[in-house]
């Protein structure tokens, strides 16, 4: 299975550098649509609520101290397959224009994010609640 890092690296290679809070969203948004669409996630690693929105640590602690980001040190874009690059490439083609502002106030306003936010403990967002919310939108 991919990491994050796989992914990260992929979005990076398909649309350019960015900033590192808009490559966090949208890893966010491929892995919460590859849940609704593919039934499965691209990655195996937790998707925290954090104050600026999802955030995953692993990928956070690659690109700690950076704020444009270009590369994924550890990353590795074939390791995706094509199931998993047709999502990522879908989810760019809507989200990949978004400000890194835009897309965090996006995920402010949906359920994942708040319902992790407002309880208590570790704050994770679930694959299933991903499935549950992005799959009633379609």
């Amino acid at each position: 299975m991919a990491s994050v890092l796989d992914v990260a690296q992929y979005i990076l290679e398909r649309h350019g550098p960015m900033t590192a809070m808009k490559l966090q969203k949208l890893v966010y948004y491929s892995q919460a649509w590859a849940t609704v669409w593919d039934d499965d996630v691209l990655f195996d690693e937790p998707i925290e609520a954090w104050k600026l929105g999802p955030v995953v640590r692993r990928l956070y602690e690659s690109h700690r101290g950076r704020f444009r980001v270009d590369e994924i040190r550890g990353g590795a874009a074939s390791q995706l397959t094509a199931g998993q690059r047709e999502t990522v490439d879908r989810v760019l083609s809507f989200y990949g224009d978004k400000s890194a502002q835009w897309l965090s106030d996006l995920t402010h306003m949906e359920d994942p994010w708040k319902v992790a936010w407002d309880g208590e403990g570790d704050r994770i967002i679930t694959p299933a609640a991903l499935s549950e919310y992005y799959g009633s939108l379609q």
